[in-house]
């Protein structure tokens, strides 16, 4: 039966989210109720993008520690899956610590940040810049690291 539950994870994602969109009964809490669960559903049965964005929505919109923490749960499996997003909040995550379930760690946290900044991900692109340009997250000063990824910035 768990296969078919992975089957149909990207169906219930796409659904979730479409409802999620959706302005219909925008304010209605059974409708959010129903969309979470969705989102819990396609998440807990390894679906990428679903893990990713329920994370985001437990960890910066979540009431009590327990759903934050659980959010960055889900916000780190998908970034180990490749979602840029993710990895780009994960840097943060790590960048800054958060309660007692994640400890500030700056190799953690560059390792994400650049992971999301290979992918295009542009403000994982300006904080790996920063982070080379100023020397941060236990890096050294190196002007050459800054520009190449200056350099994978689109020109404005």
């Amino acid at each position: 039966m768990r296969w078919f539950s992975r089957l149909i994870a990207p169906l219930v994602f796409f659904i979730a989210y479409g409802l999620f969109r959706s302005s219909i009964q925008q304010k209605s809490r059974k409708k959010h109720t129903f969309v979470m669960k969705l989102f819990r559903f396609a998440a807990d049965n390894g679906h990428k993008k679903a893990l990713s964005v329920y994370g985001h929505l437990l960890h910066f919109r979540g009431e009590g520690e327990q759903n934050r923490i659980q959010g960055g749960i889900y916000l780190q499996q998908a970034a180990e899956k490749g979602d840029a997003k993710a990895q780009y909040q994960m840097g943060k995550i790590y960048e800054e610590g958060f309660e007692h379930y994640f400890q500030p760690d700056q190799s953690k946290a560059l390792r994400f940040y650049t992971s999301a900044a290979e992918q295009g991900h542009q403000l994982a692109i300006k904080r790996v810049i920063e982070v080379y340009r100023d020397g941060e997250l236990g890096q050294v000063s190196d002007v050459t690291e800054s520009e190449k990824w200056q350099s994978k910035l689109p020109a404005m």
